[in-house]
């Protein structure tokens, strides 16, 4: 497996009815994730979720593209060139 790198997925969610979903992937890849922030933005009736991970790029582009095929979740990935 390849070195680890530090990135961000970004997750925003349409519904809170996706969230048990979102957090079953979270779960399953939990030993890679250093923290995670969810901002519930009431107003536009969306979930902000930010997760900081350390992990190998193809955990971390696994993660996001699982996370981004939940129906109504859209997942983008900034890794660190580290």
């Amino acid at each position: 497996m390849s070195e680890n790198r530090i990135a961000v997925i970004s997750v925003i969610s349409e519904s809170r009815k996706q969230s048990g979903e979102i957090n079953a992937v979270l779960s399953e890849y939990g030993d890679y994730v250093i923290g995670r922030m969810g901002i519930p933005y009431k107003e536009k009736s969306v979930f902000i979720i930010s997760v900081a991970v350390d992990a190998p790029a193809e955990i971390i582009n696994t993660v996001t593209g699982r996370i981004g095929q939940i129906q109504g979740v859209t997942a983008k990935t900034l890794m660190s060139k580290l």
